[in-house]
C-alpha cells in the first residue's frame, strides 16, 4: 500500500511519521510545494518542535518515511491520499473573520483530480466545516477519467506539546465515510491502518457529517472550559479567592471533571478560535443566531482576558509603562511547541508597545524573526520591541516580568539573582501560575497571578 500525505505541517508530518513507524510495510511520502520545508523533514532539524518527533522520524525516515515536492508524482502512486492543509480563517468577502477559508483544499482536490491515473481513497485531515466532503467530492468527480473516489474524514485530535503521545495512544480515533458499501470499504481500510495499534474499540466510526462537525464542537467544547474559568479568575481576584483552589474544588465533581479547568492569560493555537469562529459562522448559516451568539462569546472572554493581562501591568506600574522595560518569558502560545498561531503573547506584546513599553522578549523555541513578523508583521520595525538570547538578559533591568507561556525552564530561574538586577519596585506577573508567589514575595517581588488574592 502507498499512502501519500498532502501538507507537511503541524498535523501531515508527525501523523504519517507514526503511520509509518507503526506500519513498516506501508510506504508513506509527505509532499508539500513548500521545498524549504520538505528539506527541513530530510534533515536533523526538523521544521516544527514536538517531543520525541525526532526519534520517530528519525526510525522511519528512508525506509518507508519519505518527504518531497513532487506532489503530482505522488499522486499518481497512492491508493490513499490525506489531506492535510491549511484551513485558515477568511479574511475577505462572504464569512470574512468568521468562515474557514477552503482555497487549500479546492486546490488540494483539484490537483488530485488532475493526476490521479486509478481509484483513490481521500482522507480529510484538515479541520473544515460541515460538507466539504461533498466539494471534494464534486471536484474529482468531474475528471474524465472515468475513476471512483470515496472521500472518507478522520480528524486529528493532537494538542501541541503531546502529539506523540496523543497519536501513540490516542482517546479516539474518528472516522467518518458514506454510509454506502463503497463507502464502508474505505472506512474498513482506514480502520485496518490505524488497528495495526490502536485498540478497535478505541476506532470510532461515523458518517461523513458527524466526523466533519465532531472535530469543531470537541474544540468548542475545550475552548469553552477554558473561557469559563478565565472567567471565574476575575471574581476570584476581586473576592479573594484561589482560582486555582476553586477549580481544584469543583474539578473533584465527577461530572466536570479536572481537564481544562487551569486557568491562564488565554488560550492560543491554531485551532480553539478558527473552530470556534467556524462553528459561529455555520450557525447563523444554518439560522441559529442564538447558538452562534453563545460560541461567540467564549471567543470574546478570551481577547478580554488576554487585555486584562496586559492592563493589570500597566496598573501595577503605577497606570505606566511608558520607556518602562517589559519582560515577556514565553511566546509560543503554550510550552513544548513552537508554535505561535493566535499566541495570547502577540496580543500582549503589542498592547504594552502601544503604552509606549519597551518589550523584550524570550523563547526557548521561537526564533527572533517569528516573534518580530508576528508582533509587528512582516517587514514591521519597532526599537521598543527586542528578543533576547535567555531569560536573564530578556528580565536585566526589566520594571515587571510576564510569565506568558508555562515553559518549565521558568520554574527554575533564579530569581535572587533576577530581582537584584531589576528596578525597584520589580513585579512579576505569572500568566500561567506556574511560580511560588509566596517564595518570590520574600525575595521582594510583588507579585500577582491569574485569579490569584
Amino acid at each position: 500500500m502507498n499512502i501519500c500525505c498532502i501538507g507537511a505541517g503541524y498535523v501531515g508530518g508527525p501523523t504519517m511519521a507514526m503511520i509509518a513507524l507503526k506500519c513498516p510495510d506501508i510506504t508513506v511520502t509527505v509532499v508539500d510545494m513548500n521545498a524549504k520545508r520538505i528539506a527541513a523533514w530530510n534533515t536533523g532539524q526538523l521544521p516544527i518542535f514536538e517531543p520525541g518527533l525526532d526519534e520517530v522520524v528519525n526510525q522511519a525516515r528512508g525506509r518507508n518515511l519519505f518527504f518531497s515536492t513532487d506532489v503530482a508524482g505522488q499522486i499518481k502512486k497512492a491508493d490513499i491520499i490525506f489531506v492535510a492543509v491549511n484551513t485558515p480563517t477568511k479574511s475577505y468577502g462572504v464569512g470574512a473573520g468568521r468562515a474557514a477559508d477552503l482555497r487549500f483544499i479546492e486546490s488540494v482536490a483539484r490537483t488530485i483530480a488532475e493526476h490521479a491515473e486509478s481509484d483513490k481513497i481521500i482522507v480529510e485531515k484538515s479541520t473544515i466545516p460541515v460538507k466539504t466532503a461533498d466539494a471534494i467530492q464534486a471536484i474529482v468527480a468531474s475528471n474524465s477519467k472515468g475513476l471512483k473516489f470515496q472521500v472518507l474524514s478522520n480528524p486529528e485530535f493532537l494538542a501541541e506539546g503531546t502529539a506523540v503521545k496523543d497519536l501513540t495512544n490516542p482517546d479516539r480515533v474518528l472516522i467518518g465515510g458514506e454510509r454506502t458499501p463503497e463507502g464502508d470499504r474505505a472506512v474498513a481500510t482506514l480502520v485496518s491502518i490505524y488497528a495495526r495499534w490502536v485498540a478497535r474499540d478505541r476506532i470510532i466510526t461515523t458518517n461523513l457529517w458527524s466526523s466533519e462537525l465532531s472535530k469543531l464542537v470537541a474544540n468548542a467544547f475545550l475552548a469553552q472550559r477554558i473561557s469559563s474559568i478565565n472567567s471565574i479568575s476575575a471574581l476570584c481576584e476581586a473576592t479573594g479567592a484561589d482560582v486555582d483552589e476553586v477549580a481544584n474544588a469543583i474539578g473533584q465533581d465527577s461530572r466536570i471533571g479536572p481537564k481544562f479547568l487551569k486557568s491562564s492569560v488565554g488560550f492560543g493555537g491554531s485551532c480553539f478560535q478558527k473552530d470556534i469562529l467556524n462553528l459561529t459562522y455555520l450557525c447563523e448559516s444554518f439560522g441559529l443566531p442564538e447558538v452562534a451568539a453563545y460560541w461567540t462569546s467564549v471567543v470574546g472572554i478570551n481577547d478580554w482576558q488576554k487585555q486584562r493581562f496586559a492592563n493589570r501591568i500597566v496598573k501595577e506600574l503605577f497606570n505606566t509603562v511608558a520607556d518602562k522595560k517589559i519582560a515577556v518569558l514565553g511566546f509560543a502560545f503554550k510550552k513544548d511547541t513552537n508554535d505561535t498561531r493566535e499566541s495570547a503573547a502577540i496580543n500582549i506584546c503589542r498592547s504594552l508597545l502601544a503604552e509606549q513599553a519597551k518589550v523584550c522578549v524570550y523563547d526557548p523555541k521561537v526564533p527572533a524573526h517569528e516573534i518580530t513578523a508576528d508582533t509587528l508583521g512582516q517587514g514591521g520595525a519597532n526599537s521598543r520591541l527586542t528578543v533576547a538570547a535567555d531569560a536573564y538578559a530578556a528580565c536585566a533591568g526589566a520594571h515587571a516580568i510576564a510569565i506568558v507561556t508555562e515553559w518549565d525552564e521558568f520554574k527554575t530561574l533564579d530569581y535572587a539573582k533576577i530581582f537584584a538586577a531589576m528596578p525597584k519596585p520589580a513585579f512579576i506577573y505569572d500568566g500561567r501560575n506556574i511560580l511560588d508567589l509566596a517564595a518570590l514575595r520574600k525575595i521582594g517581588f510583588r507579585t500577582a497571578g491569574i485569579g490569584k488574592p
